[in-house]
């Protein structure tokens, strides 16, 4: 098999391949014995029917067509994982109508649309600026706080105390389905409640707000507002309708942290021995996160280099791969989409963008690396993609291995290889600076940024869409003006006549 590989517009390659006329005759050859073992001709024995019979009983381009569409499916990957060409849409075939010829080479071309080969704007080192591991008289603080919750109390709030938005109430509780039929296992005499928790819909919550002891209201939940509460009945009793009274608002009270409390109830010796022991462990957690975080940032900064738009094909593929990962984590929890929205506080849209920006730094990190690996001319050898075979757990590596060359596919895992080695070069070079007290990491930042612009814009295209609307609606009032003025005119002038 001889290739050849032409840049053309764009992203894209033309790859043309010719295999000479002996390799054509052989897999003629062979595919003609095949058919003469898989099929029955009368008159002669499984494998013995000559050529003559073969094309008289199955056609006389059966054979011919067999074998080029074998080459066309077969050989195209080879060629392509050869020339080190990985596809991110679908490859297009010139001249497919053409057959192969006994005696004959057999050429043709592909259009392969590859991923770019983008530059950075420069090769240096990385710089970040990360946390210290040290933990902080905040971060302890914090923790302490995160502990005495569990063991907090409640006291009445006075009765003129309206419910805030995260607020804890004592509440009576009546639900009844779209049909009017109680549902027992919503019911509660006294049970208290915290709000802001997504235990019940957001709908809920806010009906609740601004109430006081006493006071009672009534709402109405569709299935479309899942929650920890009311998933489970919601798909059969269809509109959920609560009746609430409100019993009591609560106050939470967190115990004074003191020696004796600390000794009973956490078991250390005292406050300086919880705060020395609350030290260390978020010390730990800082350590064991470190590495990820110092990744996560390089790679920040790295994609911030790159001199280049991905196309478009590989964002959305990029989205789809997230998407199937996603629902596929999704389905092992047991978690439907909307409890997962409702517990995250997203919407649909909110869900899809942050999906659309996550495939995009992933596509931009990527191309990146791979600019990178060219850049420092890293190579993969045939023992570290045997090695990557032998320990990816597979039962028999080798033939797992044999497969994939066998399909074309070691092109893809030869990248995947380099992008790894292109990380750890990165990170043996990382420059890290210590991020201030309070400060927030670049990627953080940048995040926060992307998500305000996206809320701005969507508040935009809503107020303009209402103004379009307003319009519309002040030019048709506008035309039944005019018609009902016409109307009168043509009424008057009809009476006159």
């Amino acid at each position: 098999m001889k290739t050849k590989v032409e840049k053309l517009e764009g992203f894209n390659k033309k790859l043309t391949i010719e295999l000479d006329a002996a390799e054509v005759d052989d897999r003629i050859n062979k595919q003609y014995k095949d058919f003469a073992y898989r099929y029955n001709f009368p008159g002669f024995r499984k494998g013995k029917a000559p050529r003559a019979v073969v094309d008289s009983t199955l056609g006389a381009q059966a054979v011919i067509g067999t074998v080029t569409d074998d080459i066309l499916s077969k050989v195209t990957p080879l060629a392509m994982d050869e020339n080190d060409l990985v596809p991110i849409s679908q490859v297009q075939f010139e001249d497919s109508e053409e057959l192969v010829e006994q005696g004959k080479p057999f050429s043709y071309s592909v259009t392969v649309e590859t991923r770019p080969e983008f530059e950075l704007s420069s090769y240096d080192a990385i710089e970040v600026d990360l946390p210290s591991v040290e933990a902080t008289d905040d971060e302890v603080q914090a923790q302490i706080d995160e502990m005495l919750i569990y063991y907090y109390d409640f006291e009445d709030a006075s009765a003129a105390t309206k419910i805030k938005e995260d607020s804890f109430v004592e509440i009576a509780l009546k639900a009844t389905d779209e049909k009017g039929e109680e549902l027992e296992s919503m019911k509660s005499d006294s049970r208290v409640y915290e709000l802001g928790m997504g235990l019940f819909p957001k709908e809920f919550d806010d009906a609740l707000i601004g109430l006081k002891k006493g006071q009672s209201t009534t709402v109405t939940i569709s299935p479309d507002s899942p929650s920890m509460l009311t998933q489970s009945v919601a798909a059969e009793a269809g509109n959920i309708t609560f009746d609430v009274e409100i019993k009591q608002v609560k106050k939470r009270i967190l115990p004074e942290l003191t020696d004796d409390w600390v000794k009973e109830k956490a078991g250390f010796e005292s406050v300086d021995d919880l705060r020395s022991r609350m030290a260390d462990q978020i010390k730990a957690q800082k350590e064991s996160m470190m590495p990820r975080l110092r990744e996560n940032e390089a790679l920040f900064e790295l994609q911030g280099r790159l001199k280049g738009e991905a196309p478009v094909v590989m964002l959305e593929a990029q989205e789809r791969e997230l998407l199937q990962s996603f629902f596929g984590q999704l389905q092992q929890s047991g978690m439907s989409f909307d409890m997962f929205l409702a517990q995250n506080g997203m919407s649909p849209d909110t869900f899809t963008d942050d999906l659309k920006r996550q495939a995009a730094d992933v596509v931009a990190q990527d191309l990146a690396l791979d600019a990178w690996a060219r850049n420092a001319k890293l190579t993969v050898t045939d023992e570290e993609i045997s090695q990557e075979f032998a320990n990816s757990g597979a039962e028999d590596p080798a033939e797992l291995e044999k497969e994939w060359r066998e399909a074309g596919r070691m092109a893809a895992l030869r990248q995947g290889i380099l992008r790894g080695k292109a990380v750890e070069q990165i990170i043996e070079g990382l420059k890290v600076n210590e991020l201030k007290a309070g400060a927030k990491l670049k990627s953080v930042i940048a995040r926060e940024k992307e998500e305000e612009a996206a809320r701005k814009a969507k508040e935009k295209e809503e107020k303009a869409k209402k103004s379009e609307k307003a319009d519309k609606a002040t030019d048709d009032k506008k035309s039944t003006k005019k018609k009902s003025t016409k109307k009168k005119a043509d009424n008057a002038e009809s009476d006159d006549k």
